[in-house]
Parts: structure tokens; C-alpha cells; sequence
């Protein structure tokens, strides 16, 4: 016996259930067609019907509906990135969006990061963020790209950072306890020759991923700036750096800026920080737009890691 035409409200409802047993219970057409009596030829056309005349509708999105997958997606594209994670959520306490931002790194870690990487991390409060929201990682080896930085508001440093993090996935640390910013160039040349440091740098041509924060040249968006005088800072400003990536200065076209700064410095150089596969940068706060900007034109960074309006304002600059 088969199936009678239908029209009108019957045709609705016969659209509507063979599209649940397709799109909801996985069902193939021919079982479909098979239980309903018809041709899978009329089948695949009622499932296109439905698209059609919008009875199904299908989207994309994240489980947990936290990231904006569509602004996400654009990012990506606009940038041609690595991978660009956009948190849904509207501009809050700075406090706020460092946490969501840096559990969205967390996460981002925990799905990418294999025992077969090398993980580089710089230093900055969006990252002790991110360690604080890992639950777990795969065992590799964690690189310290920066010494320490001591701020009144943060407990944890860069040596914290690294050895938390190797000890959750079981992988080997590399660290050194040695301040990023040293009083001359020489005292720096002497701490990168100690055996720690050393060790530390001989890893950074090995890293395959690496986090990093993007620092903006103005405060208080930058922990390299707020260590340096007010002299300094200006200094710097004329030079033309606009931004600073675990230490790297750049200009606001991505440029490395080769400033005397950089002689003090016990951080990742800017050949090694391009060099590495995939550099994420994890980014809040609109005042930082034109950092991320520079990182991404300069091949510092290669995946963000932000929220909805820093990813709008940097797609009105693409």
C-alpha cells in the first residue's frame, strides 16, 4: 500500500516528523522513506521544503552558549588566524571579562594542546586567569618566556604560571627565577648565561604553541610599561612602540621596535616568537585593539582569544 499525496497542515506535520528523524534522530532517507511508505526521492525533497519555507532551521552554535561562533568564525576569516575564540558576553569589570576570557583559553588549551607540543607562556593576568579555569591538560613541556614581573595586585608570577601548569598535565618545567627587566644590558647578558635561563632559552626553538597576553602602550594595560619610569615610557612612546608581546615591543604596524629596552630584557626575542607554529593571544579590554592589531600584522600572534567587542573593533580595522 502507499502513502497518499498530502497538502496543506498534513504536509506540515509530515515534513516536521520526517525532519526530526533526520536532522534529531540521525535516521538515513531510506529508512525514512521506508517507514513512511514514500519514495526516498520525496523524502530528500520534503527535508529540502523545510530548509526552504523555514521549518528547520539550522544554526551553529557553542554547547554552553558563550561564544559568539559566528563572530568567532569572522575573526578568523578577517585575520586569516589559526584559531579565534570570541566570548559572548557584554563589556563588564575588567576583573570580569579577564576571567572569561582566560577560562576561554583554558578551554582552548585543553581541546588543541597534544603530548607531542612544547607549550611556551608569557606572563600576564589573563593567563593566571586561564591556568586558575585548566582542569586538565595533555603532558608536555611548559617554557617560561618571560622573567618575573612583580605587580602589588597579582601573588602569583611567570614561575608560578609554568610550573602549576606543567605539574596539571605531568610534563617537564622549564623556568628560571630572574626578573624580566634588569637595571642594564650587561647584568642581562649575565643572568641569560646562567644555567636555568640558559636551559630555559635552548627550549624556546622547540615550542610548538605558545599564550601569551597583548600589552597596549598605555597604562594600565601593559605590565612592561607600568615596570618602566615615566621617562622611559615616553621614550619608548617616541620610538613608536605602541604595543608589547611578553616583552617583544612593536610598533603599530607590527614592527619589532629595536629599543635600548630590549638590552634589559630576559624574555622570548622576536625571531623566536615568530618562529613558533601558533602564538595565541589572549586580549581584553577595547583599549588594547590596537595591540592585537599590531601582534596579528607583525606574526607575533597566530589564534586570539577575546570577547565580542574587541573582535567587532578589530573587524571595523581589518
Amino acid at each position: 500500500m502507499t502513502a497518499q499525496p498530502v497538502a496543506g497542515h498534513a504536509k506540515t506535520v509530515l515534513a516536521a516528523s520526517i525532519a526530526r528523524r533526520y536532522y534529531i534522530d540521525g535516521r538515513s532517507k531510506s529508512e525514512i522513506a521506508d517507514e513512511f511508505r514514500i519514495s526516498r526521492f520525496k523524502v530528500a525533497r520534503l527535508l529540502d521544503d523545510s530548509r526552504a519555507s523555514g521549518l528547520v532551521r539550522i544554526e551553529i552554535g557553542h554547547p554552553g552558549a558563550t561564544v559568539a561562533v559566528g563572530l568567532s568564525a569572522e575573526l578568523q576569516d578577517a585575520f586569516s588566524l589559526t584559531h579565534a575564540i570570541v566570548v559572548d558576553t557584554p563589556d563588564e569589570h575588567p576583573g570580569a571579562l579577564m576571567q572569561k576570557v582566560g577560562r576561554a583559553a583554558a578551554e582552548l588549551l585543553e581541546e588543541i594542546v597534544t603530548p607531542d607540543d612544547v607549550l611556551g607562556l608569557g606572563w600576564a593576568r589573563s593567563l593566571l586567569a586561564m591556568n586558575s579555569a585548566l582542569t586538565q591538560l595533555a603532558p608536555c613541556a611548559v617554557v617560561q618566556l618571560t622573567g618575573a614581573l612583580s605587580r602589588p595586585d597579582v601573588d602569583d608570577s611567570s614561575i608560578d604560571l609554568v610550573r602549576d601548569v606543567a605539574r596539571l598535565g605531568g610534563g617537564t618545567a622549564y623556568y628560571y627565577h630572574y626578573p624580566m627587566i634588569v637595571p642594564d644590558a650587561q647584568t642581562a647578558t649575565v643572568l641569560r648565561a646562567q644555567p636555568e635561563v640558559a636551559r630555559a632559552f635552548e627550549q624556546f626553538r622547540s615550542v610548538t604553541k605558545a599564550v601569551v597576553g597583548l600589552g597596549s602602550w598605555e597604562p594600565p594595560y601593559s605590565t612592561v610599561y607600568d615596570a618602566l619610569s615615566e621617562q622611559e615610557r615616553q621614550e619608548l612612546r617616541a620610538l613608536g612602540v605602541r604595543a608589547d608581546v611578553s616583552g617583544v615591543l612593536l610598533d603599530g604596524d607590527g614592527a619589532e621596535v629595536d629599543a635600548p629596552l630590549a638590552q634589559r630584557m630576559i624574555c622570548v626575542r622576536h625571531a623566536d616568537l615568530r618562529a613558533v607554529p601558533e602564538v595565541i593571544g589572549v586580549v581584553y579590554g577595547t583599549e588594547k585593539v590596537e595591540a592585537a592589531q599590531a601582534a596579528v600584522r607583525g606574526g607575533c600572534v597566530d589564534s586570539i582569544v577575546t570577547h565580542s567587542s574587541v573582535a567587532r573593533a578589530l573587524l571595523a580595522r581589518a
